[in-house]
Order: C-alpha cells, then structure tokens, then sequence
C-alpha cells in the first residue's frame, strides 16, 4: 500500500454509545475493514477510536461510525486528530471481554 493511499485519525463519538455494544461492534467492524487501530470508552461517556489503514476503508468506517450497533444513538463523530500511526491489529482497551 502506498503511503498517501494511507490516513489514520483518532475519532470521538457521541451519544448513546456505551453500554449497547459499541466497541465491539467497532472491533468487528474494523477488522472486517481490513483496519488497524483501537477503540476504548471515554470516562464522559463518549468512545474513542483510532482507525488506521487505506483511506477509503477509513472513510467508510467513519461513515458507519455514524449509525453504529442497533442499540447505539450516534449524536456525533468528530475526527479530532489526522496522521500518526497505529500499531497492527485492531484492539479493544479497557475490557475484560475480548
């Protein structure tokens, strides 16, 4: 993969996000994409990802961000930083489930 044909953000989502499957179902996602990255619940109730791979894969992650699980009411979803890196894989933080 080229290098311009790579974008990594780090993104927050609003709303109603934790406690419906929201990281999980962006774990699964995410790696359906083909994606490396994170994803973690924020202490105010958001959820932060990183998504890291090629920019169109990205892109339709965030477009799905949008909508998330079926239980999930996505208020917001703010990409708050572009660039960086990601270590490979995708890894859910902060949960004894996964």
């Amino acid at each position: 993969m080229a290098e311009a044909a790579k974008r990594t953000v780090s993104v927050r989502i609003e709303g109603r996000v934790q406690g419906v499957y929201y990281r999980a179902w962006t774990d699964r996602t995410a790696r359906e994409l083909g994606l490396d990255g994170t994803v973690r619940n924020a202490n105010d109730g958001s959820v932060e990802a990183v998504f890291s791979g090629p920019a169109d894969k990205v892109a339709e992650m965030l477009r799905l961000c949008a909508d998330g699980p079926p239980d999930a009411r996505v208020t917001k979803v703010t990409v708050t930083q572009e660039g960086g890196s990601a270590p490979r894989g995708f890894k859910v933080i902060g949960t004894h489930w996964c």
